[in-house]
């Protein structure tokens, strides 16, 4: 119950959105990754119009038959109020999807959490972080250029 007497509902993740922003994220990936032309990973220079926002290096951790790790990280940014983002992220080409499994500040992220808890990560976190890695992922591709040239249209 919480403090006006009303009987808490159990978080419950929503299994088809997360099932499609995991499947985006793949995609989004492995399209970053063909447009870098490198599969061990490669820095994505951020630009908007003519302004620097930063740099996103991607490096493989580890490669296996189904699976292979990501770490994303915005290593550089045009500015102070951006606390660089930092994500491990789980790709299973077998399935075809993708799925952040850890973050800056949070050692494995837990598929919902009960709330408060001690590290007060929101019941919904695992599904926000993945969101974020959509947003971010999109941002890479519609800003990104890698050794100073813009990502060719085509194929896009």
């Amino acid at each position: 119950m919480d403090q006006r007497g009303r009987l808490k509902r159990k978080y419950v993740p929503d299994l088809m959105s997360m099932g499609a922003n995991f499947e985006g994220n793949y995609r989004r990936l492995v399209k970053l990754l063909n447009l870098l032309d490198r599969s061990s990973g490669a820095d994505i220079l951020l630009n908007v119009g003519a302004r620097f926002v930063g740099t996103v290096t991607i490096s493989l951790l580890e490669s296996t038959k189904y699976t292979d790790t990501l770490l994303l990280e915005q290593t550089a940014a045009a500015g102070k109020w951006l606390n660089d983002p930092a994500m491990t992220v789980r790709l299973y080409h077998d399935a075809s999807v993708a799925e952040v499994i850890s973050c800056k500040g949070h050692s494995r992220i837990q598929g919902c959490n009960d709330y408060p808890n001690k590290y007060m990560h929101h019941p919904d976190e695992k599904s926000q972080l993945n969101a974020f890695l959509a947003e971010w992922l999109a941002f890479c591709l519609l800003h990104g250029c890698c050794d100073a040239m813009p990502f060719p249209a085509k194929k896009m």
